[in-house]
């Protein structure tokens, strides 16, 4: 079996080592969702993992709700992206973008619109804004003569993606949002051809990949989703049946690999007592699998490439107060912890601070 060590070939993207970096929202961009510069050190510190994703960007004011993120829909948007790429890559890094719609998990305050989803549900708890917590409201159900915009506004993120300098994009179908609200039952009551059994269910999905594809290339394009257990408030009554059905569409389409976001009943983001569903979709997705939630240890990533369930693994959190993670891992090192106070916060201060070795070690 594979090392965590060992290079592995991600489409058209070839990793030095099986680490990869997970998506991590982490609030630094300005208020027009523009990159900012402290985002550029910030990914070139992390570029000895495999692969960075980058955290969730928005493919559009519509679907971006989340206070501070980054978008990838203004030609603003791609000039300032392109300086954090261009770092990532001549530090020897890789980094694809991945693209965001957060549907009915944010608020009109940040949308500048209602929110949108499948059907006319509301997320319990409340959202991120930019004058705090607010709850969340009832979504607007999404018109389908209005898919084709939002299929469009797909195929313009991913062209901007490429232009700004990414190796490729990760299409955001887990946690709750857009894609995932019509994937599963408990918030998709649609009665078009994006609703009732699965098949209509992952329609959207679908369509969305081959969108995508028809830009980038099947090799320079992922999904992420998120199979076992609530997510944000999104369920579903039969859980291995919708998402092995999901998964051989998207290992139909060729994609260049399939990350599951598999929370376990002691996660840290969400518990679950869902049985993890890597098992049964590596049945069916013929490609390149990577799993991730809660690794922290070599021996814990390691077992999952012994196993057979996954080819790499993608490490969150860890990535957060330790730049240089790959290294650590390789050497035994200590990992530091990170400050959740700073996870979302708008300086340096919890995002470009945190030492690697060397400068720890000094």
């Amino acid at each position: 079996m594979p090392s965590l060590f060992d290079p592995i070939t991600l489409g058209a993207v070839d990793a030095p080592n099986r680490i990869i970096m997970a998506p991590l929202t982490r609030g630094r961009a300005d208020r027009d969702a523009v990159p900012t510069d402290i985002m550029v050190e910030y990914y070139t510190q992390r570029a000895s993992a495999g692969l960075i994703i980058s955290e969730a960007t928005g493919i559009s004011r519509e679907g971006l709700g989340w206070p501070f993120a980054p978008g990838l829909w203004t030609d603003a948007q791609v000039a300032a992206w392109k300086p954090v790429t261009d770092s990532v890559h001549a530090a020897g890094g890789r980094i694809v973008a991945q693209l965001w719609h957060m549907g009915r998990q944010g608020h009109s305050s940040v949308y500048e619109t209602q929110p949108v989803s499948s059907s006319a549900t509301a997320t319990e708890g409340q959202a991120h804004t930019f004058e705090g917590k607010k709850d969340f409201e009832v979504a607007r159900p999404l018109e389908t003569n209005e898919i084709p915009r939002l299929l469009n506004d797909y195929e313009l993120a991913t062209k901007n993606a490429l232009a700004a300098g990414f190796d490729g994009v990760q299409i955001h179908a887990a946690n709750g949002y857009l894609i995932d609200q019509f994937l599963r039952d408990n918030a998709n009551f649609r009665t078009d051809e994006y609703g009732g059994g699965i098949e209509n269910r992952v329609r959207l999905l679908r369509e969305v990949a081959e969108r995508v594809i028809s830009v980038a290339g099947a090799d320079r394009v992922s999904v992420r989703l998120s199979p076992n257990g609530d997510s944000q408030g999104v369920d579903d009554s039969n859980p291995e049946a919708l998402f092995t059905a999901a998964a051989k569409a998207l290992s139909d389409l060729g994609i260049a690999f399939l990350e599951l976001r598999e929370p376990g009943p002691d996660g840290t983001f969400g518990k679950t007592d869902v049985p993890k569903l890597s098992p049964a979709i590596r049945k069916v997705f013929n490609g390149v699998l990577i799993v991730n939630s809660d690794y922290t240890t070599v021996e814990e990533a390691q077992a999952e490439l012994d196993s057979g369930n996954a080819d790499a693994i993608t490490f969150g959190r860890t990535f957060i107060a330790n730049p240089d993670l790959p290294e650590r891992l390789r050497t035994g090192a200590p990992l530091a912890k990170d400050d959740a106070k700073t996870w979302y916060s708008q300086g340096p201060e919890g995002y470009i601070d945190y030492p690697a070795l060397e400068t720890a070690n000094a």
